[in-house]
């Protein structure tokens, strides 16, 4: 897979993100083994050292749990990976928001141009 990434935000804040949402997607399971930092390193075209700060930041945040000589796992507790669901979505709501003021939208138009383009979508199957 080819990553592209923003240059205004560090790389591995991005990879952080993706990884996140692939749990909450469910490509990652609770209890899930995390691929190894230097499988992940290479799938993402990145240093190894990149991923261990994503995985270090993955642990603090409690997203995922390290055990000793077995990797790096999704973890199991769901008030945590609800915690998680709602900040990712309040991340790329606000950044939505914030991009449509930025071509001039206002914020009570928002919602009428989402189902637009959500309907177009749906016509254009």
């Amino acid at each position: 897979m080819d990553h592209i990434f923003d240059e205004n935000q560090p790389i591995y804040l991005q990879i952080k993100q993706r990884i996140c949402a692939a749990i909450l997607r469910g490509d990652y399971r609770p209890g899930d083994k995390l691929p190894g930092i230097v499988e992940m390193a290479m799938e993402f075209k990145v240093n190894h050292n990149t991923i261990q700060r994503v995985y270090m930041e993955l642990i603090r945040d409690g997203i995922a749990i390290s055990r000793r000589g077995e990797g790096t796992f999704v973890t199991q507790d769901s008030a945590t990976l609800q915690k998680l669901e709602n900040e990712l979505e309040g991340y790329l709501l606000e950044n939505f928001v914030r991009e449509m003021q930025r071509l001039g939208h206002q914020e009570d138009e928002l919602a009428d141009i989402l189902v637009q383009y959500i309907q177009s979508k749906r016509h254009n199957q």
